[in-house]
């Protein structure tokens, strides 16, 4: 089975979780048996976001973004099938759906801007509002959470074309050697409250750092994330300077420095999934993050529990896994355990197969 896997995210300014997991997914299904990974993106003058670098063959379409989504949805055009040759699934891996002559599956990451535009630019709720309408005519469609799936089905989806094939995480060993390196590389304290996000608002940052300040002898806290959009990167840097801000970092530092935190602190406001949550428990990181979203499901019972529009519940999170720190890194690297990219590779077959046989 061919299959024409589109990874133009890489190239995006801020390619994000979804990215890594589309990549890392990519890689595990690469060694698959019974199939041909072809990746498929625009013609970039520019290397792909360093840390975001594919590892599967790539071929080129004649555009780039903005221009391919543009055309892929004002002309249908260009074909993957141009840059790949005949294919039996076109998998849409960044909520764009592509152009193609064989049967679409398209991943829809996270959707709750449909019912708060807000939380995007008006360009970006305006592209990807008519991304979600086009996947309608989709083959099947993916989302990572049944958060996520119930938004697609409220939005009128046909619950039986949209699978949940959660995302996964590698568990990790990092030597002390390693830590020591990356924290003498950013200036790190010795111990640390984490939060890795995107500088943006619907990732919580401004009650976060609340929260943290009225805390009385917990440790510093250390943001890393590259800016998003709107002016909470140059806000937050000039209201908390007790704050350690790193901007974006390169995979294998951020693996490292979840191995150093004390605490992950994630408590976004929503989420499609929230990979950082699986991440840290995978370091063997305690978690504090959103009660009632996507990432209480990540989670699966092995993080502290928060209201995220509440400081004070915030605050009382981060205290409580200090203070439960080794119960709650054990839960959490069973749980992580639990979540192999194997699983979701073998759960993206499944769909890809049904599809391709229903359509031969």
């Amino acid at each position: 089975m061919r299959v024409a896997y589109t990874l133009e995210q890489c190239w995006h300014d801020v390619p994000g979780g979804t990215a890594t997991s589309m990549l890392r997914l990519a890689q595990e299904l690469s060694q698959q048996e019974g199939i041909d990974l072809i990746g498929v993106a625009g013609r970039h003058r520019r290397p792909p976001m360093t840390g975001y670098e594919p590892t599967i063959a790539m071929t080129s379409l004649p555009l780039a973004r903005p221009w391919l989504y543009e055309s892929w949805r004002r002309l249908k055009w260009p074909l993957v099938e141009s840059a790949t040759g005949t294919v039996d699934v076109c998998h849409s891996t960044a909520g764009i759906p592509a152009s193609s002559k064989a049967p679409n599956v398209v991943t829809l990451h996270d959707v709750a801007f449909l019912r708060r535009p807000d939380r995007l630019t008006r360009q970006g709720a305006r592209v990807l509002t008519n991304a979600v309408e086009r996947s309608r005519s989709a083959a099947a469609v993916t989302c990572p959470s049944s958060v996520v799936h119930d938004d697609l089905v409220a939005a009128g989806f046909d619950a039986d074309r949209v699978h949940v094939v959660p995302w996964g995480v590698d568990t990790v060993d990092v030597p002390s050697g390693e830590i020591a390196g990356v924290r003498a590389h950013y200036g790190l304290p010795t111990e640390f409250v984490l939060a890795v996000a995107t500088l943006e608002p619907r990732k919580n940052l401004r009650r976060l750092i609340e929260a943290h300040q009225r805390l009385p002898g917990v440790p510093p806290l250390v943001v890393a994330g590259p800016p998003g959009w709107g002016d909470v990167a140059a806000d937050l840097e000039a209201s908390s300077q007790h704050v350690l801000f790193l901007g974006h970092m390169r995979g294998d530092h951020l693996r490292v420095l979840y191995a150093a935190a004390n605490v992950l602190a994630y408590p976004s406001e929503e989420e499609g999934f929230g990979l950082p949550v699986l991440e840290a428990m995978a370091a063997g990181t305690p978690v504090v993050t959103s009660r009632g979203t996507a990432t209480e499901e990540v989670a699966g019972g092995a993080g502290e529990l928060v209201d995220p529009f509440d400081v004070d519940s915030i605050g009382h999170g981060i205290t409580s896994a200090l203070n439960n720190a080794q119960q709650l890194r054990a839960k959490g690297l069973d749980r992580a355990r639990e979540c192999t990219w194997a699983n979701t590779a073998n759960a993206m077959m499944t769909v890809y197969q049904a599809v391709h046989e229903r359509n031969a």
